[in-house]
């Protein structure tokens, strides 16, 4: 298809009726680049809602003709929030090139350091730094003070504590991986290197502060949500199953766990639709689809089919389909969390936030257990041997959700095939159907208003999306938002630098 001819198809799959068409061009204030398009009739209801990914990675293709074991090192680049969890899903695919079924006790356990302080940095982050504003001060709050300037200059300690979480959680990437972004630590059959003792000890020092105030944290995005007014917790609501990896313990059933585990997908009450799908065998249940109108594909459950079988991930998605989270504070607040849930479920966009705390303090908990544990300084950290295979398919919890690495390797040791499945990928269709919520709540019938705009930002907020793995940007959306009638003159515009 010529670029002409993809363009036509675009204006017309975008606009089928005629309708008035407002953008919202572009989305900065995430990774990557997006925009969103609403579709509104005479009488100025949303008929459509769409969120756009414009930008063409290209990874998959040009990943091919690579020897398998720079893979992992590569397709961290995707992503300069989370690397560590793209560099560990290629690395547990490229463990099963090699033939290694079974890592020694030191890689496994400095992978889950990497990875839980991963999970850590990636979650403060995003609450301190992006949705904090919005929770704190109002969706239509003044814009000068809606970003993290004014949260450090409103409630400063507050700010501090979400800066020295990051950081604890990026020292450990640092003293794992041998950088704080792209780092090199991990490679087929285990990793470059342990932990070091003097390490250990300033890590030691300062773990119990962190869960302190990751315990904090889940309270005050308890208490935000539950302040809520009951419509805004309702805050463009999408009823659909949740998708993650579980684990089992002996014979408790349903542990939570980031690292790995087979994959459990329950329906909209809650209730296990499929449980136990191992990670080479999720091509028997999931297939995406392609839409001219954006670069991100649709996945959806083969057995329903794409309109019925898309799905949520995520923090949401993790703390709801497992039966026990293994450390003793979070599973406190995941209780509560799940006792306070119409019908034990919640599908509300903005309890991801609290949820996403709850996270964080057991990333915080799991590092401390982690940090106790004599292997991760033993220097037993890589398995040589092992018989070669040509498929592996690595599947990981990021701080956004499920990912899927999946690769094929010839005899001459290069990438014939690669399929990736980041976790803002299974979200799409969900983003999709906050954002239509929204619209048709809040924009129907109304002018538009820096705030109105601010409502659509604060919906695809929640999911944290990645969309082309790039980085966050301070403060506001810069945003334009231009209104045209069906013969494409403009009738208003907003804008927002």
């Amino acid at each position: 298809m010529t670029n002409s001819s993809y363009k036509m198809d675009l204006e017309t799959a975008a606009n089928p009726q005629g309708l008035r068409r407002v953008a919202i061009d572009t989305l900065t204030r995430v990774e990557g680049h997006g925009k969103v398009t609403l579709l509104l009739d005479e009488a100025g209801q949303v008929q459509q809602a769409r969120l756009h990914i414009v930008e063409f990675r290209g990874f998959e293709k040009f990943i091919q003709g690579r020897p398998y074991w720079e893979v992992p090192v590569m397709v961290q680049r995707l992503c300069g929030i989370c690397p560590v969890s793209h560099n560990l899903a290629a690395s547990k695919a490229m463990d099963q090139i090699v033939g290694v079924d079974q890592l020694t006790p030191t890689a496994e356990g400095v992978r889950r350091l990497m990875h839980y302080a991963q999970i850590l940095q990636s979650h403060a982050l995003h609450f301190f730094h992006l949705s904090l504003p919005d929770l704190l001060f109002g969706f239509e709050s003044e814009v000068e003070k809606r970003n993290v300037l004014g949260v450090a200059l409103k409630h400063p300690d507050t700010a501090k504590q979400g800066i020295l979480l990051r950081k604890f959680g990026q020292e450990i990437i640092r003293m794992t991986t041998g950088k704080r972004i792209h780092g090199t630590g991990n490679v087929p059959g285990g990793v470059q290197k342990s932990l070091s003792p003097e390490d250990l000890g300033s890590l030691l020092k300062d773990v119990d502060q962190i869960i302190s105030w990751s315990s904090g944290a889940v309270e005050l995005a308890k208490n935000l949500f539950e302040a809520l007014p009951d419509t805004y917790k309702r805050f463009g609501e999408h009823i659909c199953g949740n998708m993650s990896i579980i684990t089992n313990r002996g014979p408790i059933e349903g542990v939570f766990d980031l690292y790995d585990g087979n994959i459990r997908v329950t329906d909209q009450q809650g209730k296990i639709w499929a449980d136990d799908i191992a990670p080479n065998n999720y091509g028997d249940w999931i297939s995406e689809q392609v839409k001219p109108w954006s670069y991100m594909k649709f996945p959806y459950l083969k057995k329903l089919g794409p309109d019925l079988g898309w799905y949520r991930v995520g923090p949401l998605a993790r703390i709801q389909n497992c039966q026990l989270m293994p450390t003793e504070l979070a599973e406190s607040q995941r209780q509560v969390f799940v006792n306070s849930a119409p019908n034990k479920i919640r599908h509300e966009p903005l309890s991801f936030h609290w949820a996403r705390m709850i996270e964080m303090l057991h990333a915080a908990e799991v590092i401390k257990e982690l940090l106790h544990n004599p292997a991760i300084t033993s220097s037993n950290d890589l398995v040589t041997k092992g018989a070669r295979r040509n498929e592996g398919v690595g599947i990981i919890e990021a701080p956004r959700g499920t990912l899927i690495h999946h690769y094929q390797v010839g005899d001459d040791d290069l990438v014939t095939k690669c399929n990736l499945i980041v976790s803002t990928t299974h979200n799409n269709q969900a983003m999709n159907e906050s954002i239509r919520s929204v619209a048709r709540t809040y924009l129907n019938g109304k002018t538009i208003t820096e705030g109105l705009l601010n409502h659509i930002e604060v919906a695809i907020r929640a999911f944290d999306p990645c969309l082309s793995c790039a980085t966050h940007a301070l403060g506001k959306m810069p945003l334009k938002v231009e209104l045209v009638d069906a013969e494409h003159q403009l009738l208003s515009s907003v804008s927002r630098d």
